[in-house]
Formats: structure tokens, C-alpha cells, sequence
């Protein structure tokens, strides 16, 4: 197949959809695969890189004109109007916006998005939600502990003694057992939240100490549970009593990370303005919920703020400033999950049999398959 890798325009965008490794094994299949010139120059990826494994250097038209097409996020109008009916798209392309979904589909287009793919042991190699969380986790600690006025770990000195950084993390998903061991590693003393009892394990292995809600219904614990890995909307009365827990523990504290997301619905709000009022002068907040509204009320997207004494950071794309790891790690997701609608002749193959690709399809032939709500 003809493949093309286009330079992503999106304000902030600086991943790339492949790399030479990846493209090196898809020319290896026999494929023939174009980039757009300058592609990958965000994520130190020079044109002669990518010459250099036997990839095609082009205009975007010649990128955009490709059998399939390998993208980050959805395409805008313009790129989808150098995209020919019939292409396959793959990429994170939103699947719970129903307008872009119809915006392609009206082009005759076959999209996979992968943020669709199931929580499943089979699919992890091409989980690009796990893989984009784990950069991002590890990025808002290093964020933090540029924005606080402090050092992060204990130090002692001929000048005295610094005490260590006290950081929360609130929602331990990928994000948050990855923002709790990169604090770890660099001396913090950490206590972590989250809705699901499961992760209280996880959180205490990394060194954090867990900060528990008990539950006292059973509406609660099912909610806790949650749905294909991820947590669901908990009853007011649990909210309640977290908000709480939370708000003393963050007075406490000298850095807040929140990294609760529920996909398709507005972020959660864990740190009210009245916590954040009483927290200490200097204290940092980076909200990886941003994009969603922010688990901060006070939070505003792409944008780093004081309020109350507290600086709030509220950069919507972490992935991106880590573009050359994040665009490795996306790179090995996308190809793994070509093998999926790819066969062994070289050609497109759309097997609805497949579990993981039937989630990720989108539309097809003009028609809209799923549009997660």
C-alpha cells in the first residue's frame, strides 16, 4: 500500500504519526510510504532520517494523496480535502465528537480511531491512550517542579535542612502511577486518591501512601468499579466526602497533579476554588484534564496562572512537549495496529470479526459504524 505520513498542523501539535523505525518496517513489507517534508522536525526527526530507511520526502498533497493515511489528530477541512473517498485514516480522532466523525465521513472515508480500541490484554501493544498518559504523567511532575519555587527532595545542607515536597496526585490511572513514580524518583513524599479501590496497591508499591474514601453503598462500590479500566461518574454522596479528604489534604500539600478523566464527558471536579484558596503560597496545580474542563474550576486551557497564591498549569497537550518519546511510543502503536487491517498480500483488509477493529472503525463507505457517546 501507498502510505502517507502528513506534518501535523494543529496549534501545539508536534508529535509524528511514524518513525523511522516504524517506517523502516513497513517499507520492509513492501510498502511504499511518503512524509510530508518537515514532518517530523518537531520531534527531531530530520527529512534525511526518514530518507535514509527508503521513506518518499513530499508536498502534503502527495502525503494527503496516499491509499492510507497515518495522522495524530482528526484532520481539519482543509487536510480532509486532500484526502481522495475511499482512503483509510487511522489516528486519535476523536471518537466522541460527532461532528468530526460526520466531517469525515462525508468525505467517503474509512477512519479508525484508536482511542476507541478496548481495555483488553490483546490490545495494549496499541493502546495510544496508556502509552500518551504515561508521558504525560511523567511531564506534569517535571512541570511541577519547574513551576514550584522549591526543591523537590529532602536536602542537607551546611545552611540547614530543606524539608521535602509534598505532593497529591488525584486519579491514579497510567497518568497518575507514573506522575507518583517519577515524584518518587525525585524525593517527594506523596499520597495519592482515586475512586477505584483496586489501584490502592499500585499506589503503595510506587511509594505513595493512599488516601481513602470509604464507601458506604453498594451504588458506590459498583461505580468504583468502573467500566472497561476506567472509573464512571461517582453518586454526590461519595463526591461529597472526597472533596473533603481532598481539601485537607491539599492544604498540606505543596504540589497537586489531577489526572481524572472520564472519555467522553466532562472532567470531574476534585479541587474546589475554596481548597485551593487555602492552600499554601506557592503551591502548583497541574490539571491533566484541562481539554475536559478541568478537575480545577479555576484552571484555564493552555494557560499557566496565579489565583489565590497558587500557580495553575493548564497545558491541554503534555504529549507533546516529550514530541520525540511520544511520537516513538504512538509510531509502534499505529503499526501494531496496522497489522490488524492489513494482510499478508500487502492489502487493506476490513475484518469486523476482529474485536479491536471493530471498536476503533468509525465510518466506512459513507456510513457512520460508531460514534462513542
Amino acid at each position: 500500500m501507498h502510505i502517507g505520513v502528513p506534518l501535523e498542523t494543529h496549534a501545539g501539535e508536534t508529535r509524528v504519526a511514524a518513525t523511522p523505525e516504524t517506517i523502516k518496517k513497513l517499507i520492509g513489507l513492501g510498502h511504499q510510504v511518503t512524509v510530508q517534508s518537515g514532518a517530523g522536525i518537531a520531534a527531531s526527526i530530520t527529512n534525511s532520517a526518514y530518507e535514509a530507511v527508503g521513506a518518499s520526502i513530499g508536498d502534503a498533497a502527495a502525503a494527503f494523496g496516499a491509499a492510507l493515511i497515518l495522522k495524530v489528530v482528526a484532520p481539519d477541512d482543509t487536510e480532509l480535502a486532500r484526502m481522495q473517498p475511499d482512503t483509510v485514516l487511522v489516528g486519535m480522532l476523536n471518537p466522541f465528537s460527532v461532528e468530526t466523525i460526520e466531517r469525515i465521513n462525508a468525505r467517503g472515508i474509512t477512519a479508525f480511531a484508536l482511542e476507541a480500541a478496548p481495555r483488553t490484554s490483546r490490545a495494549q501493544s496499541l493502546d495510544v491512550l496508556s502509552s500518551q498518559a504515561n508521558i504525560a504523567g511523567y511531564k506534569a511532575v517535571m512541570l511541577a517542579a519547574n513551576h514550584y519555587p522549591r526543591f523537590m527532595p529532602m536536602l542537607m545542607t551546611a545552611a540547614g535542612t530543606v524539608k521535602a515536597a509534598r505532593v497529591l496526585i488525584l486519579g491514579a490511572g497510567v497518568a497518575g502511577l507514573q506522575a507518583i513514580a517519577t515524584a518518587k524518583r525525585l524525593g517527594a513524599v506523596i499520597e495519592a486518591s482515586d475512586v477505584r479501590p483496586a489501584v490502592k496497591e499500585q499506589i503503595e508499591s510506587l511509594g505513595a501512601k493512599f488516601v481513602d474514601v470509604p464507601f458506604e453503598t453498594d451504588e458506590e462500590r459498583e461505580c468504583a468499579e468502573g467500566v472497561g479500566g476506567y472509573a464512571r461518574p461517582m453518586p454526590a454522596s461519595w463526591m461529597e466526602r472526597q472533596a473533603r479528604a481532598v481539601h485537607e489534604r491539599a492544604k498540606q500539600a505543596d504540589i497537586v497533579i489531577t489526572t481524572a478523566l472520564i472519555p467522553g464527558r466532562k472532567a470531574p471536579t476534585l479541587l474546589h476554588e475554596a481548597t485551593v484558596a487555602e492552600m499554601k503560597p506557592g503551591s502548583v496545580v497541574i490539571d491533566l484534564a484541562a481539554t475536559q474542563g478541568g478537575n480545577c474550576p479555576l484552571t484555564e486551557l493552555d494557560k499557566v496562572v496565579i489565583k489565590h497564591g497558587v500557580t495553575l498549569v493548564g497545558h491541554g497537550n503534555l504529549p507533546a512537549l516529550v514530541a520525540a518519546d511520544a511520537s516513538a511510543l504512538y509510531a509502534r502503536n499505529l503499526l501494531d495496529f496496522l497489522k490488524l487491517v492489513i494482510d499478508a498480500n500487502g492489502t487493506f483488509h476490513l475484518n469486523l470479526e476482529d474485536d479491536i477493529v471493530a471498536a476503533c472503525l468509525m465510518c466506512t463507505g459513507g456510513e457512520i459504524k460508531r460514534v462513542n457517546k
